[in-house]
This record gives C-alpha cells, structure tokens and sequence, in this order.
C-alpha cells in the first residue's frame, strides 16, 4: 500500500509544478500559447482553404455581383498571408523556446534526481559491503563492487562519452551539455 501513496504523492507533485509552471506564464506567453494551438488544429487549415478559395473566386471575377478588390496575382492576399506567416512563426518560436527551457529545467532536475540516487545507491552498497566483510564473505572483495562504491564523477563520464560517441560530418562528437 505505500507504493500506491509514493506513486500518488510523486504524481501530485508533478502535477504541482506543471500547474505552477503554467502560472507563472505571462500574458504575451499564454497568447503565444493559444495562437499557437489554435494554429495546430485541422479546423485552422480548413478555414484558411476556404477563406483561399472564396478570396480567388472573388477576385477573379466569378461572382458577378461582388467587385474584385485584389486582382490576380493578389498582391493583398499574399501581403496578408505573409504577415499571418511572420506572426504565427513567431508565436511558434516563443512557444518552443518557453518549451525547451522548460525541458531544460526538467534535465536539470532529472540529473540532480539521478545523481541523489548514485550516492545513495553508493552508500547502500558501502554499508552492504561493511556488512559482508564483517561476515567474512567472499563477495566483500569482488573488484567490481569496489568500482560500484565509488562517487561517479559526471565529467569524467562525459569526457568518455565525448571521446567515444560517433563524429558529425564535421568530426566533431556532437555536444553534450551536463550542468
């Protein structure tokens, strides 16, 4: 039963910081939000279809009781599209920075989660070991164990990952970042 309360508890928690997260938005941030999911849904394509087809048939003269206003090759349509296209391009753009400095937060705290979780795994294996040596056991003097006991060091690991992963076009590994 007390997984059941940890589970229940973390995603509480979770679901705390999601929510003060989304508080903490500003106004022009929020906007950007919601532009940008509307911008996503099928319904906003389909409109724009729609708006497209009704502006040519208009303005190519097919519709006899309304005067074009924009000729062919619509120069007013396309000054329009293109500042839809500006601004929703960067609406996107806000929107994903906010998002990926949001992810960032979240390795940051993924690694220092996972980090907490070495040592204390570190210590369990230190004291197990005290424990099997005081039993004179022979798995107290496994050289793999002592290796296990030891504080990871992140940018050792991150030197072998450098010197180790494959290289881009230009030859360089690609970067990794630990904070």
């Amino acid at each position: 039963m007390e997984t059941y309360s940890t589970i229940h508890r973390n995603i509480r928690e979770i679901c705390r910081m999601e929510d003060d997260e989304l508080r903490s938005r500003s106004a022009a941030e929020r906007f950007g939000d919601f532009v940008t999911q509307l911008a996503g849904k099928i319904w906003f394509i389909e409109l724009h279809m729609v708006w497209f087809g009704i502006w040519v048939v208009i303005n190519s003269g097919l519709v006899t009781s309304v005067r074009p206003f924009d000729r062919f090759p619509y120069p007013f349509l396309t000054l329009i599209v293109s500042l839809e296209a500006i601004f929703l391009s960067l609406f996107i753009l806000m929107s994903q920075n906010r998002a990926s400095a949001q992810a960032d937060r979240r390795a940051h705290l993924d690694l220092q989660i996972n980090l907490l979780a070495e040592i204390e795994s570190s210590k369990t294996l230190e004291l197990l070991k005290a424990l099997c040596e005081h039993q004179n056991l022979a798995c107290s003097r496994d050289p793999e164990l002592a290796e296990l006991i030891s504080r990871t060091k992140p940018s050792e690991i991150l030197h072998i990952l450098r010197s180790s992963l494959p290289a881009d076009r230009d030859g360089e590994p690609p970067p990794l970042v630990v904070s």
